[in-house]
């Protein structure tokens, strides 16, 4: 089995001559993650193993290794590992820097040492390899007690995305059959080489082979912080939206989500209607209080205070039924009026589903519970599940079953074939300056193993919707890698 550590880490390889530790580290690690003792006196003495060299050559890695802990850099840490206080300050350096410290521990029969000792052009002496060997002993007695955030036997190991190496930590038996779980893309940046229309066109039609159910994009009129400039391109969301109807067929459609004071909400109505007539009935309604106080400004927007976005948005949720069921009814409410809810033609489906943005306990998941086809939360697993736990006490309240609301959440993904594809896609996405461990941690860049182990995380928290945002979403092969992940949870 693979251990997944997350990224950073400092690891710390424990063993004698000759028990594989270099080997080891040269098979899982890149040059650049090892700091080795034996490269470092080849540097600054004759050869790796210039004894006299020793001194200054374990300055240069105490060095190399405290800078590497400041700019949170993985790091594998490549000498015998046999002193205890050389140890303990390492894992300081990378506790001060929030860094996990972990050992490997490379118990390797002495016999297998000696032999590989002697076969060496410059073999150690037999008494100073038994020293060593000696000296193991002790040091794995004692490892138990040092402050390592874990300590592990050698195995094959992968520095992954801290959501997936959590995840796969927590998950009990990788044997059982997946839980039910469904997927959404969220199409956020459109700051392509290509042109856009094209480019939406093949994103749209891709997703949709590759098993997402739905496709959204951001309601905003301009980019948002976070995500891109504001002078970057984004397209109108709903014309966004119909374009996307007319190139597919089945994927369902939205907006994550629209600002309640975006539009006049009785024309959002409308808007939303016409787009499941047009789309054959996969329009779905997302909805938030809207929060970029900036950019209503900018468009001369009125943004009212927290409390009268919330009243706004719980009018809404009960005028939209209204609007788009039989009949013409008035409506009056402290922020909306209207003598007529006409709406032809009708929506396709009975009722276009609502689903609420926002994770907000008190306020957004009551009207979630009483309102809701749908929530949108954030966070990882375990405040996933919190905000569901805080969800299903507000549906006991107005005796509402939870299980009629969707829990979905948003986040971040970026999936590759396998650990050499992961590699190159991350060096070809991440600017020179971000390190590849955070962009790893940003954008939960993973295997399909690594995203299937996160994914049923969030299942069992109670989300069984994930909609991702893909950071290469525009490049040859990753809404299809993607689709690794998605096929798992739907296979029988």
């Amino acid at each position: 089995m693979e251990l997944r550590l997350p990224a950073p880490s400092l690891v710390v390889l424990v063993g004698p001559s000759g028990s594989g530790k270099t080997t080891w580290a040269a098979q899982h690690f890149a040059t650049t993650e090892v700091v080795s003792s034996d490269a470092l006196r080849a540097i600054v003495g004759a050869g790796p193993d210039d004894q006299t060299a020793s001194t200054a050559a374990f300055g240069i890695l105490e060095s190399i290794v405290a800078e590497r802990m400041r700019r949170g850099l993985t790091t594998v840490i490549d000498t015998l590992g046999l002193n205890p206080g050389n140890r303990a300050r390492w894992v300081a350096l990378a506790h001060e820097s929030k860094v996990p410290a972990h050992a490997i521990v490379f118990d390797t029969d002495p016999m297998v040492c000696e032999e590989r000792n002697d076969a060496r052009d410059r073999p150690i002496p037999k008494t100073a390899l038994r020293r060593q060997i000696s000296q193991f002993k002790r040091a794995r007695e004692v490892l138990e007690d040092e402050e390592f955030d874990g300590i592990h036997h050698e195995q094959p190991v992968a520095v992954v995305a801290p959501p997936v190496a959590d995840a796969a930590t927590h998950r009990v038996d990788d044997t059982t059959s997946l839980p039910r779980h469904t997927f959404g893309l969220l199409v956020s940046r459109f700051d392509w080489e290509s042109e856009m229309g094209p480019t939406l066109a093949s994103i749209a039609r891709r997703a949709e082979d590759a098993g997402f159910r739905d496709i959204w994009v951001m309601d905003h009129f301009r980019q948002i912080r976070g995500v891109g400039r504001p002078w970057e391109d984004i397209p109108e969301a709903y014309i966004a939206l119909g374009f996307i109807a007319g190139v597919t067929t089945t994927i369902r459609l939205g907006t994550l989500v629209t600002g309640i004071t975006h539009r006049q909400p009785v024309l959002l109505g409308k808007t939303l209607a016409s787009l499941d007539v047009l789309s054959g009935g996969r329009a779905i309604c997302g909805l938030g209080i809207a929060w970029d106080e900036d950019e209503h400004n900018a468009y001369g927007i009125d943004f009212p205070p927290v409390p009268m976005r919330y009243e706004i948005l719980e009018e809404t949720l009960q005028m939209l039924p209204l609007l788009w069921g039989k009949g013409s009814p008035e409506f009056h409410g402290d922020h909306i009026e209207a003598d007529e809810l006409i709406c032809y033609p009708r929506p396709v489906q009975e009722t276009i589903p609502i689903m609420i943005g926002g994770s907000g306990e008190r306020k957004t998941l009551r009207l979630v519970a009483r309102y809701g086809d749908a929530c949108n939360l954030f966070g990882d697993p375990e405040r996933v599940r919190h905000k569901v736990e805080v969800l299903q006490r507000h549906c006991v309240d107005i005796d509402r079953d939870p299980s009629n609301i969707e829990v979905t959440h948003l986040i971040n993904a970026l999936a590759a074939e396998d650990r050499p594809a992961l590699r190159d896609r991350v060096e070809h996405m991440r600017d020179r300056n971000t390190a590849a461990e955070r962009y790893m941690k940003q954008f939960n860049a993973g295997t399909p193993d690594d995203l299937e182990t996160l994914f049923t995380g969030y299942a069992d928290a109670g989300a069984g919707h994930s909609i991702v945002a893909l950071p290469d979403v525009a490049l040859d092969g990753s809404i299809e890698a993607f689709g690794d992940v998605i096929a798992r949870f739907d296979s029988p």
